[in-house]
């Protein structure tokens, strides 16, 4: 016997009844790793998927929020870090027909598999950073990761030409 997904949704009291509409609570660890680079959502981690699914004239309506947690390291300083996810997605599962959908339905069910997975891989962010302890962040003189206007080392080969302008220049001649 084959192992069903747990994004596989069976909407059979759904289908051509307009107007219909329920709610359901998905809890599973996530099947496999969503996101890549810096930060992801790894295999096993717990999702929470609030799902309110509704019968429409063109096919199913399925909206809800999937929580989890990303981890991964920040992008500043290479440390761990752990971020809450929370985001929100709707999408239309049409009836077959002979218009072109990104979803349809598969029989009496809908795969909310690439629905969720662009969702959360969406609000991941790029370049993720550390809540706190980045802000001291100092590699050694002349090296910085901290962008905020912090006096910069003289170097001592350039010390002689430190009074020279381009008005001394045009002075001189």
């Amino acid at each position: 016997m084959i192992a069903r997904s747990p994004y596989v949704q069976n909407v059979r009291d759904l289908v051509r009844h307009p107007g219909e509409m329920r709610e359901r609570t998905l809890d599973f660890a996530a099947p496999e790793h969503l996101g890549e680079g810096l930060v992801a959502v790894a295999e096993g981690t717990p999702l929470d998927i609030d799902l309110k699914l509704e019968s429409l004239h063109e096919g199913v309506l399925a909206s809800g929020t999937v929580r989890t947690r990303a981890d991964g390291e920040c992008a500043r300083c290479l440390a761990p870090v752990s971020m809450p996810v929370q985001v929100e997605f709707a999408e239309l599962f049409a009836y077959p027909s002979d218009e072109p959908f990104d979803h349809t339905l598969q029989g009496d069910t809908l795969d909310l598999e690439p629905v969720v997975r662009d969702a959360v891989v969406l609000a991941l962010p790029f370049q993720p950073e550390c809540v706190d302890g980045c802000e001291d962040l100092d590699l050694g003189p002349g090296i910085s990761l901290i962008t905020a206007d912090a006096p910069k080392p003289q170097d001592a080969r350039w010390a002689a030409l430190e009074g020279f302008t381009a008005a001394n220049d045009r002075e001189e001649r």
